[in-house]
């Protein structure tokens, strides 16, 4: 009797391992099954085959169901997935499956969105239809006026999916299967000297990885557009990454206009199952000739890849800060090179880690040092000093008279400012209190319009309350600005502005943002008022006027990267302003006027800046002139997350040769959702090196003992220490 085949396959459990299951026939790699697991029965993915002949000490249990209603998955998906899973030390049946669209991890075959069209056959029309078969008659009439897609047919009769699957098992009707139309593309604007050169230099080049570092304005996306249309030609699809779901709307609307006749797939956060599904299996299938999404999209299939763009580069929304904790720029960079295709990174700010590879000679370096727009120039900044100038809410007088004067002539102002709610915090005036979440070491921040106080950090809130609960007195007040504060106190200063605020709050509706875009182009809006959100991408073409509040903050803050981030952010808000005809201005207060960075940002000196950070880095010994990971526990207590530290710090010290080990100390914010944390980093000149040790540890937290009540997870390329 023959031995059964044997089979690895991929779950969704965290154990760095696969799994062996006996199949009554071979089964291709990348193939979704249905498996036993203890009690459970999970969905899984075949990894590789062990053969018939390999022994095992264990009883194998069989396959309970092979899901063949898609292909298997494509040898190059899981070819990243696997690189993953080695970078970030995560467990491969994770990694997997944190890949795949949730419609797909489910222990269950997938039922595919239908997108087809029918048609009767001879033999269907010539058929006769009872009309006591009502739901039958119905279908039959709607298909002998013509060609018809599913969901018309199922408007029609609920049963015409059962109907129809009869009638094509019959011979009554046929799949019309659409005919690819020939690639379009509208007329776009003519490129500048700079512009063309971009296109020519990484269309003519063997692929590598290109930084576009292209100031606010400069035409980045007329460059993507360019080589997009290129690389359609060619017959090959492209991905492109923004790192904000609110950047796709516009985007969006820019390439199909572009591109008319090119199917484009949506991938982000905010789509249904089913429509992620869709727009996967389309990008796989090579249906889709653009893929557009967020940072998971990074692993969507393509058929065909031909070129990847990655928009704002700098930006931390690419980086994963939970599970599988993945860079999406650095996944892009490696599946490109894997792929033999082009990436361009795009940004007016780009990342310390990105300038490193270009002065390392791994990426290539173009610049767009001017705005595209005939006439635009970049927005003169001006610095307003605050220990010399009266505020009220937060504003100076010449802030809010500059604000006035746009609205008198009708042109857009933006007020921007990194803090949503109506205020950080309550406090009271008798005894000090302030409003701390139970549950973290966070502040909860007022929300006048719903009256809660909200932790922005584990999400608990409470009603506001009318006394201080510690002392009883009835004076309790907002501290600082949030944008619900904010937008309050303008609507009171300039009461004829019409004003938009854009946060968190404003934006959870699915088609927020293109409300907002049509209110902006309508010129029905005098002042938006928003958080970090508008820093990235956002092009309105209208705004003249950028007026930054409550900066300072960031400059004491004890992450290393904070200056990075704080000035990337400010010239991208600051680039806002003046992208058109009308010229535009940046006001920005603040206590430090004498810092660097606001030298720098008055200047638009972004190269100098950054070369200034980059020798900080390097004599400080910080990243990119080194390598990190972070191990981080949390527990009930900081005591019992610091004592696992410390005891994997001692096991893992013989091994570690010329990694540092440093810590176990506090996390910045210790206490989260009633738990409280610590971390343990390690770091080295050598990324071998690091990851070597990492290895170790894994094998090391394997075998340790690890209370119940703790969890752990490790971090490479962490980005929020």
């Amino acid at each position: 009797m023959a031995k059964p085949e044997i089979v690895q396959v991929a779950l969704d459990v965290p154990l760095h391992t696969t799994f062996a299951y006996s199949s009554g026939m071979p089964l291709p790699v990348g193939r979704r099954v249905l498996v036993p697991f203890g009690s459970r029965r999970l969905c899984g993915v075949v990894a590789n085959s062990s053969g018939a002949d390999e022994e095992y000490s264990f009883q194998i249990k069989a396959l309970a169901q092979v899901f063949d209603e898609l292909p298997p998955l494509p040898e190059d998906f899981l070819d990243l997935v696997r690189f993953a899973s080695r970078y970030y030390h995560h467990p491969i049946g994770q990694t997997l499956f944190t890949a795949l669209p949730t419609a797909m991890r489910a222990a269950k075959p997938v039922r595919l969105p239908e997108h087809r069209r029918w048609r009767l056959t001879a033999d269907g029309v010539q058929a006769e239809i009872p009309a006591r078969h009502r739901a039958r008659r119905a279908v039959w009439q709607a298909l002998h006026d013509g060609d018809c897609p599913d969901d018309y047919l199922r408007s029609v009769s609920a049963q015409a999916g059962k109907i129809l699957a009869d009638w094509a098992a019959s011979g009554w009707v046929a799949r019309v299967e659409p005919e690819p139309r020939p690639l379009e593309v509208a007329a776009g604007v003519e490129l500048n000297d700079a512009q063309r050169d971009a296109v020519e230099q990484i269309g003519a080049t063997a692929p590598s990885p290109w930084l576009l570092h292209g100031v606010t304005g400069s035409g980045k996306t007329e460059v993507y557009l360019q080589l997009i249309a290129r690389t359609l030609a060619a017959g090959r699809q492209v991905l492109v990454l923004v790192p904000e779901i609110n950047l796709t709307p516009q985007l969006v609307s820019r390439f199909a206009r572009r591109f008319p006749a090119t199917p484009l797939a949506l991938l982000h956060s905010s789509l249904s199952d089913g429509e992620r599904l869709s727009a996967w299996v389309d990008a796989w299938q090579g249906r889709a000739g653009i893929v557009i999404g967020t940072r998971l999209a990074v692993f969507a299939p393509l058929a065909r890849l031909g070129l990847i763009v990655v928009d704002e580069e700098h930006d931390a929304s690419f980086k994963q800060q939970d599970g599988l904790r993945y860079h999406a720029r650095d996944l892009a960079v490696w599946r490109a090179a894997r792929a033999g295709v082009a990436v361009v990174l795009g940004s007016a700010t780009p990342s310390l880690e990105t300038l490193a590879n270009v002065e390392g000679g791994r990426y290539r370096r173009i610049v767009l040092a001017a705005r595209a727009h005939r006439g635009a120039v970049l927005p003169a900044i001006r610095l307003i000093d605050v220990r010399r100038a009266k505020r009220s809410e937060g504003m100076t007088d010449e802030v809010l008279a500059a604000l006035r004067q746009r609205v008198r002539q009708r042109q857009l102002s933006l007020v921007y400012i990194n803090r949503r709610g109506f205020a950080p915090v309550l406090a009271c005036t008798e005894c000090g209190w302030t409003s701390g979440c139970p549950r973290c070491s966070a502040k909860l921040v007022v929300h006048l319009l719903e009256r809660r106080l909200r932790c922005h950090h584990c999400g608990w809130e409470a009603a506001v309350p009318h006394h201080c609960p510690d002392c009883g007195n009835a004076d309790i007040r907002p501290l600082g600005e949030g944008t619900q504060r904010l937008e309050a106190a303008l609507s009171r200063a300039l009461p004829e502005a019409r004003i938009l605020r854009i946060d968190r709050d404003t934006t959870q509706r699915k088609e927020a943002w293109n409300e907002i875009y049509r209110k902006v182009l309508a010129q029905e809006v005098d002042i938006l008022v928003g958080t970090q959100m508008l820093a990235k991408g956002h092009d309105f073409g209208a705004l003249s006027l950028v007026v930054i509040l409550n900066a300072d903050a960031a400059l004491y803050a004890a992450d290393f990267r904070a200056a990075e981030r704080l000035f990337a952010q400010l010239l991208q808000v600051s680039g806002r302003a003046g992208r058109a005809d009308k010229p535009g201005e940046v006001l920005v207060q603040t206590q430090l006027p004498e810092h660097p960075l606001y030298r720098a940002l008055v200047a638009h000196d972004f190269d100098g800046y950054a070369a200034t950070l980059l020798s900080e880095r390097r004599e400080a010994g910080f990243p990119p002139a080194s390598f990190q990971a972070v191990l981080r526990a949390d527990a009930p207590t900081l005591a019992e997350a610091s004592d696992f530290l410390c005891r994997v710090r001692d096991a893992l010290a013989v091994r570690a040769g010329r990694v540092a080990l440093c810590g176990p100390a506090p996390a910045l914010m210790v206490r989260l959702a009633n738990r409280e944390r610590a971390q343990l980093v390690l770091e080295s000149m050598s990324r071998p090196e690091l990851h070597r040790v990492i290895d170790a540890l894994i094998v090391l937290l394997d075998g340790l003992a690890v209370p119940r009540q703790l969890r752990w997870s490790i971090d490479v390329d962490p980005q929020d220490m």
